[in-house]
């Protein structure tokens, strides 16, 4: 006999032919729910054109503030209006940026034009 043979019959078969047993865990995944902090900040900071950015950080921390509590469904509303007001802030804050940028190259160029017409009128005396 072998050796391994001789510790497998010392030893003995398995006393027990039940299937190893499997345990099952089911772990709830929390609902992710974005609180859009950060942009409010941002549009509260940069762009608070008609204080869109500040009402929509103040809906931001509502938000926060359900979120720790445990209300998904709360916190998902106040981070659904926060979204759309950060979106209009967004593209009224661009839209204003652009348009003070036209209204003062145009007043320039205008303000350069009536300079450049009375100086020369008054090279003309």
């Amino acid at each position: 006999m072998h050796k391994e043979e001789h510790e497998v019959s010392v030893l003995g078969a398995p006393h027990s032919t039940i299937l190893p047993r499997s345990t099952m865990i089911n772990i709830q995944s929390e609902t992710s729910v974005p609180d859009h902090i950060v942009w409010s900040l941002f549009n509260t900071i940069f762009l608070n054109w008609c204080c869109l950015g500040f009402i929509a950080f103040a809906y931001s921390v509502k938000s926060r503030d359900r979120k720790m509590v445990g209300d998904v469904t709360g916190a998902q509303a106040y981070a659904s209006t926060a979204k759309c007001l950060n979106i209009s802030a967004l593209i009224v804050g661009i839209l204003m940026t652009i348009g003070f940028i036209l209204l003062l190259v145009y007043g320039s160029v205008a303000i350069y034009h009536v300079m450049l017409q009375i100086v020369q009128e008054k090279q003309r005396y």
